[in-house]
C-alpha cells in the first residue's frame, strides 16, 4: 500500500469515527423528551453523561446505549448478566474453558441467545474491526490479559469507552457499578439479589469442613494461591468457609493484582498443612496429577480425600461462573 492509499484509508477512518461520535452525542433523545419545557442543552445533557471509570472519565456516554462492543472477554459475562445490549465481544483462542468461538463456556449460551458476534480474537483490540461494528459505547478492562488502557485513545475515537478493573473487586460490586454507569441499576440489583438468595440456600444446606480452605491453581513448577479478598475467596467466605491466607512473604503477581499470587509448590504445601484443597480451573486429570507429586501426596487433605474440584470456569467469576461454583460446592459439601 503506497503513501497516498494509506492517507486515504486513515482519512476515511477518521471521518467515520467523527460521524460515530456525532451520532453518539445526538443519541438517546427519548429519555430527554421526558423533561417538559427543557431546552436543547438540557436535552443533550439528559441523552448523554460523563462517567468516571478506571482509566479516566468518558464524556458523552449514552444514557441508554444501544450497541455495546466489549473489548474484554472477562467483562462480557458481566454485561450479559445485566441484559446490556452487547452486539460483539473480544474472544480468546479456543480452549477447554471456551466454546469454539473463544467465548467463555459459562456464558456462551447467553451470548448465542443474544446473537453476540466475535469482534476479533486475541488480547489486543483490533480498532478497525471495532469501528466497523458501529458501537455507541465500548466496554473493556484495565486489568488482566485484555487490559486495553494503552489503546484507550484509539478506542475513544471510535465511541465513548469505559475501562474497568476486575481483579480487585467482587463481581457483585462490579455488576452494581456497571448497572449505575449503563443505566441498568434495577437489573443489577435483581442479579445480585438472585445470587445472594442462592448463597443463603446453599449455606444452610452444606456442612463446611472445620479446616481452612486453600484456593489453589497448579502451574506445574509453581502454585497460584487465591487470597480471601479474591472474588472466589469472598464467595467461599459468604458460604461459611475460612479461606487460607497466602504464604508469608511476597509472591509473584501480575500487574499488581491483589486477588492472587504465585509461590513455589513447597511453600504452598507447607502453608496449606491440614487445609482442604480446593482447585480452581482444572480438569480432574490435572488435579490427580498435581496431588500425586511428592510435595502434595502426603498432605492430610490428600490422604483424607479433602481435595475438591471447583470447575474449569472458576478462575474469572461473573454471575454465571459464580452460580456454577455454588453448584459445585453444594454437590461436594451438601
Amino acid at each position: 500500500m503506497n503513501g497516498r492509499q494509506l492517507r486515504t484509508r486513515f482519512q476515511g477512518v477518521a471521518v467515520v469515527a467523527a460521524g460515530l461520535l456525532a451520532l453518539t452525542a445526538c443519541g438517546g433523545s427519548a429519555p430527554a423528551e421526558k423533561s417538559a419545557g427543557s431546552g436543547k442543552d438540557d436535552k443533550a445533557s439528559a441523552a448523554t453523561r460523563s462517567v468516571k471509570h478506571d482509566a479516566g472519565t468518558a464524556e458523552k456516554v449514552p444514557a441508554q446505549p444501544q450497541r455495546i462492543v466489549s473489548v474484554s472477554v472477562t467483562m462480557t459475562g458481566h454485561l450479559l448478566a445485566l441484559d446490556a445490549p452487547v452486539i460483539a465481544s473480544q474472544a480468546t483462542p479456543p480452549s477447554v474453558i471456551t466454546d469454539k468461538q473463544g467465548f467463555f463456556t459459562q456464558w456462551s449460551d447467553a451470548a448465542a441467545k443474544n446473537s453476540v458476534k466475535v469482534a476479533y480474537q486475541g488480547f489486543e483490540p483490533e480498532v478497525e474491526k471495532v469501528l466497523a461494528l458501529k458501537p455507541d459505547l465500548i466496554i473493556g478492562a484495565s486489568s488482566g490479559a485484555e487490559n486495553a488502557e494503552k489503546f484507550y485513545d484509539k478506542l475513544s475515537a471510535v465511541a465513548p469507552t469505559l475501562l474497568y478493573r476486575h481483579d480487585d473487586v467482587s463481581w457483585q460490586d462490579l455488576t452494581a457499578r456497571l448497572g449505575k454507569d449503563l443505566g441498568l441499576e434495577e437489573r443489577a440489583t435483581e442479579v445480585v439479589a438472585a445470587h445472594d438468595k442462592r448463597v443463603g440456600e446453599v449455606k444452610a444446606a452444606i456442612t463446611v469442613p472445620k479446616q481452612s480452605a486453600a484456593l489453589v491453581r497448579d502451574n506445574q513448577s509453581a502454585m497460584t494461591v487465591l487470597t480471601p479478598e479474591s472474588a472466589q475467596g469472598r464467595l467461599l467466605t459468604s458460604l461459611g468457609f475460612t479461606v487460607l491466607e497466602p504464604p508469608a512473604g511476597k509472591g509473584q503477581t501480575q500487574g499488581g493484582r491483589s486477588d492472587f499470587a504465585e509461590f513455589s509448590q513447597e511453600k504452598v504445601a507447607d502453608t496449606a498443612k491440614d487445609s482442604s484443597l480446593l482447585f480452581v480451573s482444572h480438569t480432574p486429570e490435572e488435579i490427580t496429577a498435581a496431588t500425586a507429586r511428592p510435595v502434595w501426596k502426603d498432605l492430610p487433605a490428600v490422604k483424607d480425600k479433602r481435595v475438591y474440584d471447583l470447575g474449569l470456569d472458576t478462575f474469572r467469576l461473573d454471575y454465571y461462573s459464580a452460580g456454577n461454583l455454588i453448584d459445585k460446592i453444594e454437590k461436594s459439601f451438601g
